[in-house]
């Protein structure tokens, strides 16, 4: 769930400050560049990328890379280099790292993130660290590719998209693709992997027409995202089945959705909504409501960092009540203020430091702003036990073992019962191992 926080894979609690401060050396090293390691967490190993820069006046700065949970770029605070040492904190994700220069290519240290101190060695990449991306589909194709425009009338918004169709003269059966939270392009780009690319590029490739498009604000669609929800994004979807609706070359009663991720909710929206639709794929897709998704995230992420039991539950709670006070409350600036005042009377009652609760304040006026508010009460009330019985379509909602972010086995599970509980069955449901959050080794 990106929208929900790009670095909720690596960010153990809400308990941090943001914080993008650097320090200088009087005669620094000079450590610039792509420093690449792995943490072995027992069940999964990490690669950890370290980005560093040094400005003319000696002033390092740095922001790290965790390329197998699709984070780029998370903000580090003071980077300090002293003789054969060096040490960069990271407040945003309650961690810190100390290493030991052995050359200049290389540092052997440790990185510490929740009470958990694990073994990081580096090694200086020769040029900025890469993916590689072996699946991307390079042209020429063979297929026609399409670049086109579709229309969300109500709101007003022209959409820009690639219409990608196979080969000969028939009619095609055809799926639209939606993305998942976050305002990206319409391959679902990030950390330059392009997941709806490959999977339009496959299915294509096996006679199936596919649309996939830029999301409101983004790249060539207008419109902006702010103070839309998940019911906005689905009405943006249905624009482009529409679309689909209209071209000569279409099955117009073997039309889908693929979602990825809250995409995977809009799919079940649109099901449920339109007798249209002939089928939906969920692809890392919830199965229980928005506010647990996000509660299972933080304990699983905490457990996996081994952080202490106690900070588990203070976490647990205060995001209980702060979701509680978001699901009671319609306006953001009334929420805001009241989810604020609750947290801290909260705090204050555990008899919690002053420092804390400020660190606390400052998170959630930066996790919660206005303009996500709408959507973020949105995705807490959502829940699928509402939506999936009126889905009557045939269904394949496939999850990763690894993902962080919507655990696999209890979403995969509530999906597959409240289906043919409800009398649906054409649905396939299952866990794939190996795989995390964007459906990918990485």
């Amino acid at each position: 769930m990106k929208r929900i926080n790009i670095y909720m894979a690596v960010v153990l609690t809400m308990l941090a400050l943001l914080s993008t401060a650097s320090f200088s050396q009087d005669k620094p090293v000079d450590l610039s560049g792509s420093w690449l390691g792995k943490i072995d967490l027992g069940t999964v190993e990490l690669r950890i990328v370290f980005n560093i820069e040094m400005s003319e006046e000696g002033v390092y700065s740095a922001t790290m890379d965790s390329p197998d949970q699709g984070a780029k770029g998370i903000p580090l605070g003071k980077v300090t280099v002293t003789d054969d040492s060096l040490k960069i904190e990271a407040p945003a994700l309650m961690g810190e790292y100390l290493g030991k220069i052995i050359s200049s290519g290389t540092i052997d240290g440790t990185w510490t993130q929740g009470g958990r101190e694990m073994e990081l060695n580096l090694e200086l990449q020769e040029q900025e660290f890469q993916l590689n991306r072996p699946q991307e589909p390079q042209p020429p194709y063979p297929y026609t590719e399409k670049e086109v425009t579709f229309e969300n009338s109500d709101a007003g918004i022209t959409f820009a998209g690639t219409l990608t169709i196979p080969g000969g003269d028939q009619l095609y059966p055809a799926v639209i693709l939606i993305t998942g939270s976050g305002s990206q392009n319409r391959d679902e780009e990030i950390f330059e992997h392009k997941p709806f690319k490959v999977i339009a590029d496959y299915l294509t490739r096996n006679g199936i027409a596919v649309l996939r498009y830029d999301d409101r604000g983004v790249s060539k669609s207008g419109g902006s995202a702010i103070g839309a929800t998940s019911e906005d994004f689905k009405d943006d979807a249905r624009a482009g089945i529409d679309y689909l609706m209209t071209l000569d070359v279409i099955d117009k009663s073997r039309v889908g959705v693929v979602g990825h991720s809250e995409g995977g909710l809009i799919a079940q929206l649109l099901a449920a909504e339109y007798d249209d639709i002939a089928f939906i794929v969920m692809l890392a897709g919830p199965g229980t409501s928005g506010a647990e998704v996000l509660l299972d995230q933080s304990e699983y992420i905490s457990l996996l960092y081994n952080v202490p039991d106690s900070v588990i539950s203070l976490n647990t709670e205060l995001n209980s009540q702060i979701y509680k006070v978001i699901t009671e409350e319609s306006d953001p600036a009334t929420g805001l203020d009241r989810l604020l005042k609750h947290t801290e009377d909260s705090l204050r009652s555990k008899n919690h430091d002053d420092v804390l609760i400020k660190e606390i304040r400052n998170n959630l006026s930066q996790s919660f702003s206005p303009a996500s508010y709408p959507w973020m009460r949105y995705f807490i009330m959502s829940d699928p036990a509402k939506i999936l019985p009126s889905v009557k379509c045939p269904v394949l909602a496939l999850n990763g073992s690894k993902d962080c972010q919507v655990l696999a086995e209890k979403n995969i599970g509530e999906i597959k019962r409240i289906l043919t509980e409800s009398g649906n069955n054409s649905v396939t449901a299952l866990v794939m191992p190996g795989l995390n959050h964007l459906v990918s080794e990485m």
